[in-house]
């Protein structure tokens, strides 16, 4: 199995907690660039060694996606298609801002072969996502959801953000509660993370904004699992929640370290222990692509402890955790055997449980997990 996915650098306006990749969109640039993503496609359709095997899933992020017309980004998608192996029941997904998004809008996407689609609603209240600088109000939201629903999209998921500025457990219940009121078949739910160099960045350094309350963000985050668990929704990974049967295929790749290309600007990749990512400058990028090169901007080759190491932090974001037996057998030798005196400390602690022949996270550990990942980020 392996991912493929796709950078589209393109906002209306960047978000004030945003430190993604991103660029104004509009004009040649824009045209330029999406031609860029299928001769980038095509050098990877000659690799050094064994050629990539079929895509088994495709997601198409931002950026804002859907600031390109649709109409160009299906006739990229398809270009690529013809280009790279793609599984014909592959997961598509593309992520949308409501207030990119049109009934004829989804309808060509959906139509144009995207089967999931991820809305960055973050939340449902008008105050907040002004003070976010988001560019949909609540009602938008909801109604971008039902279009998608009315255009033939079975599967969406819907983002959350908590620990916002000015946002109450009142304000958080309420969007919780309206989301859910939508029926979308996955949720995914993110943490305020402050990062320098962004607006918000700024306003904390300055004592403009307060760095969000780790406790508040705890609370939070309980009272979500609570909510959603609730509905009938399975948490499956620190951060997500999906009917069954919605599991997002995409992120499964990445947190069971199999292959994945990523193509466009800023875009990383993974095969065979080899991580590598492109160019973060777009003009740098599109140069590259213009004198055939692949637009690499640094790689390195993980070692074996490495890798093991990425295996276990990655593994133990999903509920289930890691699989013992099936780490003997891509690693040739145990977990015990690798982290053993880590993992037993974490035992006697209560951060981790043994089951089922999986080491996995325990609800205590859950809204602390960094606490337990850092003991396998070292030597």
């Amino acid at each position: 199995m392996a991912g493929l996915y796709i950078h589209i650098p393109f906002c209306r306006a960047k978000c004030l907690y945003c430190d993604f990749v991103s660029f104004p969109g509009g004009g040649p640039v824009m045209e330029e660039y999406l031609a860029a993503l299928v001769q980038e496609a095509i050098l990877h359709q000659r690799p050094e060694g064994e050629p990539w095997p079929e895509f088994t899933s495709v997601y198409i992020g931002g950026g804002t996606p859907t600031v390109v017309p649709a109409h160009l980004l299906v006739d990229t998608l398809q270009n690529i298609y013809r280009v790279l192996p793609w599984s014909s029941g592959a997961e598509v997904t593309v992520e949308a801002n409501p207030g990119t998004v049109d009934l004829d809008t989804l309808a060509c996407l959906r139509s144009g072969g995207a089967n999931r689609l991820s809305l960055g609603v973050q939340s449902f209240d008008d105050s907040l996502l002004a003070v976010m600088g988001r560019a949909h109000g609540a009602e938008q939201a909801a109604m971008a959801f039902r279009q998608a629903r009315q255009v033939g999209f079975l599967n969406i998921n819907i983002d959350l953000m908590y620990a916002l500025p000015g946002q109450t457990m009142v304000v958080w219940l309420d969007t919780l509660y309206r989301a859910v009121s939508l029926e979308p078949d996955h949720l995914s739910l993110y943490g305020l993370k402050i990062e320098p160099g962004t607006p918000w960045g700024h306003a904390v350094a300055t004592g403009e904004v307060a760095e969000p309350d780790q406790d508040v963000a705890g609370e939070m985050y309980l009272t979500a699992r609570e909510v959603l668990t609730g509905a009938g929704y399975e948490q499956y990974e620190i951060s997500n929640f999906a009917l069954p049967g919605r599991q997002c295929h995409h992120n499964k790749l990445y947190w069971q370290r199999k292959d994945y290309l990523g193509l466009g600007v800023a875009a990383a990749s993974h095969r065979c222990n080899r991580r590598w990512t492109n160019s973060q400058d777009l003009h740098a990028y599109l140069q590259d692509i213009l004198a055939g090169r692949v637009p690499m901007a640094e790689q390195e080759l993980l070692s074996s402890h490495e890798a093991m190491a990425e295996n276990m932090w990655l593994g133990l974001r999903m509920l289930q955790g890691v699989d013992l037996g099936a780490f003997a057998a891509r690693y040739g030798r145990r977990v015990e055997e690798v982290f053993g005196e880590a993992v037993e400390g974490l035992l006697d602690r209560g951060l981790l449980a043994m089951a089922g022949g999986h080491l996995r996270l325990t609800a205590r550990a859950l809204p602390v997990a960094n606490e337990v990942f850092v003991h396998f980020l070292g030597p």
